[in-house]
């Protein structure tokens, strides 16, 4: 059917129905996202007996994030860590470190925030509670934003990138063996991204 077949009220009505997605789409930034367990990571370190810095990787994360750009202390972060896909590059030390980790009876390490506190116009503080091996105590996190935009691939998704960073002691959560051996003190580098999805909403305790 062309322009001219339409009849003088149909041209119109179908320009705003075809612009109607579009406007939705452009109409703001703020809601939820889920996060995209590929391409989210978590970067661990922890001394080795003063030798050097073991470095461990987590892929597989899941969770969502509240965030809205014009008001960062409304932002939330729930995320899920699966310990047992932790890995050393190495079959024993992958072994043990699961053992210190117990993670027969605590498989997952879950970040839930409770305040987002922006520093500047790319950073933020994110604090809540982290609970690992059973013990759950305050942490926090110092984030910084790295984009919101259409996904250059298919599906072509609203996707936000962060990058984290903290430390924490070990010991604080109960995990204290070979303590003359591993240190006490770990930390992370945490890789984000998440796809806009504001069903994870409820997630988070909030509606859109």
């Amino acid at each position: 059917m062309s322009a001219r077949t339409l009849a003088p009220w149909a041209l119109p009505a179908l320009m705003l129905a075809m612009a109607a997605p579009l406007a939705a789409e452009q109409g703001g930034d703020s809601g939820g996202y889920r996060l995209d367990p590929v391409h989210t990571r978590v970067l661990l370190g922890i001394d080795h007996a003063g030798f050097t810095t073991a470095l461990g990787t987590v892929s597989g994360s899941t969770g969502a994030i509240a965030f809205d750009p014009d008001d960062w202390s409304r932002s939330k972060l729930r995320v899920s860590v699966p310990l047992r896909r932790l890995d050393f590059g190495d079959e024993g030390w992958n072994r043990a470190v699961q053992g210190m980790l117990d993670t027969g009876r605590h498989p997952e390490a879950v970040f839930v925030s409770d305040r987002v506190e922006r520093e500047n116009d790319d950073h933020a503080r994110a604090c809540g509670t982290l609970t690992l091996h059973g013990t759950s105590a305050p942490f926090c996190l110092s984030v910084r934003f790295n984009q919101l935009r259409r996904a250059p691939l298919p599906p072509f998704a609203r996707t936000i990138g962060f990058s984290a960073s903290g430390t924490l002691s070990r010991s604080a959560f109960g995990i204290d063996d070979w303590s003359k051996l591993v240190g006490d003190e770990v930390t992370f580098r945490i890789e984000v991204e998440a796809e806009r999805d504001d069903a994870v909403l409820a997630q988070l305790g909030m509606a859109r």
